[in-house]
């Protein structure tokens, strides 16, 4: 599996897009509104790109809840993540229930329509960022661990896996990553005592199948935004924490990774820190350059890590019949009961 992901320009594929999904290099794609009419057409769509791509392709999805969530007219609103600890009245067991029924239903929708993973839950707190807000789950780190640790149950009981977002922490930060380069100054023991603590619990419980690191500098621990830093990546990430699961680039194409350069040096620079899949969206010419002019492999051991965040091909896959699960019935009912 190759170690690029990128989009597809609208509802159906081009014969460009058709030529660029078989490009060696390109191992994934993700999916945006513009992409989406109908829960048949983005199933049909899925299945375009398989049939197009003839090779394993990871496709994939913010579809977090709230105001992240990419397909919406035919299918479940999922609440902000946020909302659940009100819409418990503050109650722990509850909205931790809430956290698993959300995920299962998210992850059940998804899946019917052909695409392996939706990246979340966000393990940012809600604390100054405008951009993380309500996409978190607390403002109290145990909180957000807690809680995110019930969502990624409910993800995993139905054979999705799960992406942690944006580590260690983007949400001490005000400043958007996706029109800014955040720079966050606080000390290296407030970040590993406050915003790294989600990561690291979720970690050690083996919970999370993929991370995905934010493009924010910490400059108390590394002079490279988190994406690009070796020291984060492979020093803290993979060593001290013991992370051996799939490392995602957040999206090349924001002004937060800009601090590296343009998209062939952004891709170099996310591999060569550690990235095992790097994302570029929303700019179809900085992706072509990327594929043809990058120094970017296909790793095997990045592959290997990849092809397990595949839909397992024995789960159905009928959008029409998903109503007739039992688990999306009472996961319905269960957030239904709460709203």
């Amino acid at each position: 599996m190759g170690p690029v992901m990128l989009d597809v320009q609208g509802t159906s594929l081009s014969q460009e897009d058709k030529e660029i999904i078989q490009h060696p290099l390109v191992g994934g794609l993700i999916f945006f509104t513009r992409n989406y009419q109908s829960p048949e057409q983005i199933a049909d769509l899925s299945q375009q790109i398989r049939i197009a791509a003839n090779k394993p392709m990871l496709l994939a999805v913010d579809h977090e809840g709230g105001r992240v969530q990419r397909f919406r007219d035919g299918f479940s609103l999922i609440p902000a993540m946020a909302s659940l600890w009100q819409m418990a009245d503050q109650n722990l067991s509850v909205a931790k229930e809430l956290a698993k029924q959300c995920a299962i239903l998210m992850a059940l929708e998804v899946q019917a329509v052909g695409i392996d993973i939706s990246f979340a839950p966000v393990l940012d707190i809600n604390n100054i960022s405008d951009v993380i807000g309500d996409r978190s789950f607390h403002q109290q780190p145990d909180y957000v661990t807690e809680l995110a640790e019930a969502f990624v149950s409910g993800l995993h009981q139905v054979g999705m896996k799960a992406t942690g977002k944006h580590f260690p922490g983007h949400g001490s930060v005000k400043a958007d990553s996706h029109i800014d380069l955040p720079i966050d100054t606080r000390s290296r023991a407030d970040i590993f005592q406050q915003d790294l603590i989600p990561f690291k619990q979720l970690i050690a419980k083996a919970k999370v199948d993929a991370l995905m690191p934010a493009h924010v500098i910490f400059p108390d621990v590394d002079s490279q935004a988190v994406g690009f830093s070796r020291y984060w990546l492979q020093n803290i990430l993979r060593e001290q924490l013991g992370f051996n699961g799939v490392i995602f680039s957040d999206d090349l194409s924001m002004e937060g990774a800009a601090s590296v350069g343009g998209y062939i040096e952004r891709a170099e620079a996310a591999q060569s820190a550690g990235c095992d899949m790097l994302l570029l969206c929303n700019n179809r010419q900085g992706c072509i350059e990327v594929l043809d002019g990058a120094n970017i492999v296909s790793d095997k051991a990045s592959a290997e890590r990849l092809t397990k965040l595949l839909k397992n091909p024995s789960l159905p896959e009928a959008w029409s019949t998903r109503n007739e699960n039992a688990l999306w019935q009472s996961s319905t009912q269960f957030i239904n009961r709460y709203r």
